[in-house]
């Protein structure tokens, strides 16, 4: 397969605010050995390329410089030694960094091919957050089937993908969101029952709902904030798993006693400064216990009935429908206003024709389409509230 010399990325010349991204050409990433080089179709947006973008997030050693961590598209090349793959086949992975450009080098150990029935702008939704929740629900906290399950942002990326996985793996699933819509999504997805953070105090729902025991496992994106109450919800040899502050890193008075009452476990993690060794075992759990949920249309609520394990770059709305957010012109507007729900997703091919324009030069601001859909989030991601 012939491959052109220069491809068209987003580029950062400098941290700052969104309208410091611009369109640019430059060579092909390096395809390294192990690596495989993906034709990108459509890329995820998540947090990190937000505080990437403002100069708040150190990239680890080795990692392009060029935003995004998820896509999803065609390998067109494969570097010495790397398996499981061939030229041709459609996969999404889990990028180092480069995802926002027409190809992305990734190691092979992060890349899964594309469920049966996904296009490439679902696909590019699941790397990030499955790797996430696998490595931090599953692994580290290690939620059972029969245990009892709250997670925190319960709309957001993080949040829908633990519901729905949890409640598949046969955990009961309570989740906390920030307004009534969100709460009735989230219980769409297989939540018992969604807590408005807003309204009600998540600790005494939990409490009452399991009869005064508290849930097994926690996933926190919230921090210093919740900590006291997240101690109190939990069952005794419950876990905390800890993935983000939102609510500030700092906890100030916090009794700590009943760490030790309730042999309490408190883990935290990222996920991109992980080994590629430990990426690897990631991917071969989610090849190995998820991917054939995806691919069976799992329901996810444990009756027939009930919702098909799913993730996409798809927003809920009232009459149960949505639409793709690359399709959606008022995303802006709808992320500013702290209204999304699962996450973002940018099709390539709006990339490429933007970058291909005759009315666009090289170093360009981005178009009002693409900045709307990549650079906007952090109204929403920056922001201390939860953004669930």
């Amino acid at each position: 397969m012939t491959l052109p010399t220069e491809m068209t990325y987003v580029d950062l010349p400098g941290p700052g605010g969104p309208e410091n991204m611009v369109l640019a050409r430059g060579p092909l990433p390096e395809v390294r050995p192990g690596d495989i080089l993906i034709r990108v179709e459509a890329f995820g947006i998540n947090r990190p390329d937000v505080l990437q973008r403002k100069g708040d997030y150190p990239l680890p050693a080795g990692a392009s410089p060029i935003l995004g961590l998820e896509a999803a598209g065609e390998v067109v090349a494969l570097g010495e030694g790397a398996t499981g793959f061939s030229t041709g086949d459609k996969v999404c992975a889990l990028a180092n960094g480069g995802a926002y450009a027409e190809y992305c080098a990734v190691p092979a150990t992060q890349a899964l091919r594309w469920p049966k029935g996904y296009d490439a702008a679902k696909a590019a939704a699941l790397p990030e957050t499955f790797f996430t929740v696998w490595a931090n629900v599953f692994d580290m906290a290690r939620l059972k089937s029969g245990e009892t399950f709250l997670v925190h942002g319960g709309s957001s990326g993080i949040g829908t993908t633990a519901i729905q996985l949890a409640r598949a793996l046969g955990a009961e699933v309570f989740a906390t969101a920030g307004n009534a819509a969100k709460c009735e999504a989230c219980e769409a997805l297989g939540a018992k029952r969604a807590i408005n953070y807003r309204e009600e105090d998540f600790k005494a729902v939990v409490l009452q709902e399991t009869g005064g025991r508290g849930v097994d496992v926690i996933l926190d994106m919230v921090g210093g904030r919740y900590f006291d109450r997240n101690i109190g919800s939990l069952a005794k040899d419950g876990r905390l798993s800890i993935i983000a502050f939102l609510g500030g890193a700092r906890v100030d008075g916090a009794n700590i006693a009943p760490i030790l009452m309730k042999r309490l476990q408190v883990m935290g993690s990222l996920l991109r400064p992980r080994t590629a060794a430990e990426k690897q075992a990631i991917r071969d759990g989610l090849a190995e216990k998820v991917w054939p949920l995806l691919e069976g249309g799992r329901r996810c609520t444990g009756h027939p009935g009930g919702p098909a394990l799913r993730r996409d770059c798809r927003r809920p709305s009232a009459d149960g429908g949505g639409r793709s957010y690359r399709q959606d012109r008022d995303a802006d507007r709808v992320a500013k206003n702290n209204k999304t729900m699962v996450g973002l997703v940018l099709a390539q091919r709006s990339l490429t024709l933007r970058s291909t324009s005759t009315n666009r030069k090289e170093g360009d601001p981005m178009s009002n389409e693409i900045s709307d859909l990549v650079m906007d989030m952090g109204e929403v991601k920056e922001s201390r509230q939860p953004s669930a």
